[in-house]
């Protein structure tokens, strides 16, 4: 880790402790989303820090980004997952975005003065995201888009998302990429999704009933967006995986202060064994899942897309997440199973 990034981190550790996590338990409990959270990260310079500074971003790298967003996630997942998301949203402006779409929509989703969103799921297409039955039919100046997307991240909160719709033919090549704007006419939001994690992220569905879209909006070139789609979720997987990375790192923090302090048979827990063997069999995982995600970043930063290995430090990230929080809770036992550790919580969004 270089200065500026033991500083980021500092930073956002302290923003944590002194201003997050005074919400962070409450807002759970009634799934609200903190747009001066938010806000608060953006003054740090996390909205845009994959964005070039040439449209108001910090200009750094998928590492940095990562250890950013591993910070986060040890208080929050929740808003982690929405600035990976808003990130992942101004990566697909800066890589398939014309000049003009680039200087009109990066500086505010860079600043964090509004939020991104990637619209590519559907009911019954979420794995097989190629059988997607969205569709934009060409007309006179742009296009009229009709149907559906599901599990949408921050829907309703976002201003600017990257929707795919069919243009063309079945199958991948018919695929095309769009950037649709909160309040366009026959755009409008289904209910908001009461999920067992990250609930104060907002998970809604996008419905189009002939929404127009302009020309102008139609990004990279028509019956390509899929391949915008996938190049994109490469690298979005290891954003995930960072964030998998941080939550199970703070759920093996909270279970070893925790084992430390509780006394069972004249003696802390830490003590036995058998405790012994659970702490460090989640510390060598998140150990092995942290260097597969860095390693997946830094290649990623020197132009060398590796959509094998992001997918193995997500998979890998991922999994690490979902056995360290449920041993967490393992470890303290039936205060685990409560709200008062933060331990549920954690196993609940790495699920």
């Amino acid at each position: 880790m270089n200065d500026l990034q033991a500083e980021l981190t500092k930073q956002i550790k302290r923003l944590n402790q002194e201003f997050v996590s005074d919400f962070i338990e409450e807002d759970d409990k009634e799934g609200i989303f903190r747009q001066e959270i938010f806000s608060k990260y953006a003054e740090l310079g996390l909205a845009g820090v994959i964005t070039s500074d040439q449209f108001s971003g910090s200009g750094l790298g998928y590492e940095d980004l990562c250890l950013a967003l591993e910070e986060i996630a040890k208080t929050s997942v929740p808003y982690a997952v929405t600035i990976s998301v808003s990130s992942m949203v101004q990566s697909i402006l800066s890589n398939y975005g014309t000049l003009k779409q680039k200087e009109k929509y990066l500086p505010k989703l860079a600043t964090g003065e509004e939020i991104g969103s990637f619209a590519l799921s559907e009911s019954h297409s979420g794995s097989d995201a190629a059988s997607l039955k969205a569709t934009a039919k060409k007309v006179d100046g742009g296009f009229i888009l009709n149907g559906s997307k599901m599990w949408v991240t921050s829907g309703g909160i976002a201003k600017t998302y990257i929707v795919m719709a069919r243009t063309g033919n079945e199958g991948a090549k018919g695929i095309s990429a769009f950037i649709v704007r909160d309040g366009a006419e026959g755009f409008s939001y289904g209910k908001k999704e009461q999920k067992m994690g990250w609930k104060t992220s907002p998970t809604r569905e996008l419905i189009f009933e002939n929404c127009f879209i302009p020309q102008e909006n139609l990004l990279g070139k028509e019956n390509e967006g899929f391949k915008i789609a996938l190049n994109s979720l490469s690298a979005g997987r290891i954003t995930i995986g960072s964030i998998s990375v941080g939550v199970a790192q703070a759920a093996l923090n909270t279970a070893t202060s925790y084992s430390l302090s509780r006394e069972q048979f004249s003696k802390a827990i830490f003590n036995f064994q058998g405790i012994q063997f659970m702490l460090a069999d989640m510390d060598t995982e998140i150990q092995a899942s942290r260097l597969l995600v860095n390693q997946a970043a830094i290649l990623l930063d020197q132009g060398k897309t590796c959509p094998k290995l992001s997918a193995m430090a997500k998979m890998k990230a991922s999994d690490t997440a979902m056995k360290v929080t449920t041993d967490a809770v393992q470890i303290l036992g039936g205060a685990g199973y409560t709200t008062e550790y933060p331990v549920e919580r954690f196993m609940r969004d790495a699920k």
